[in-house]
């Protein structure tokens, strides 16, 4: 089965985009398939490439980029987002890309589920 994601929320305002992390996981073990992950309003946070937690915190970012690498997943940030956030091009992490509502769209059709996270 193929999946399609979209997290809303920033990576420490709720446990929405640890869930999402969690299940995409879950679908990966279970020989399914995250098509790509779409990140959206405050959820562009999770792609600035400067995020630094402390230590004893989990590293959202660092665990979506080394899913992203290892399964080939396609990490989409929402360009209107970013830019009203002050995310661009300089600032994306590595596993990121930069894409519009066309590509969400995309991977509606493409999907077999889509999930919304926050």
């Amino acid at each position: 089965m193929k999946f399609a994601l979209q997290i809303n929320s920033s990576p420490y305002h709720s446990s929405a985009s640890q869930t999402a992390y969690h299940f995409a996981r879950e679908v990966i073990a279970q020989e399914h398939e995250i098509l790509r992950v779409f990140f959206y309003h405050d959820a562009i946070y999770h792609a600035f490439k400067t995020v630094n937690p402390p230590d004893d915190e989990i590293s959202l970012f660092k665990c979506w980029t080394e899913l992203a690498l290892q399964e080939q997943i396609d990490l989409v940030v929402c360009v209107s987002a970013a830019q009203r956030r002050g995310l661009n091009s300089e600032n994306l992490a590595v596993g990121f890309r930069l894409g519009g509502l066309g590509q969400l769209l995309e991977a509606t059709i493409l999907a077999d589920r889509f999930l919304v996270f926050g």
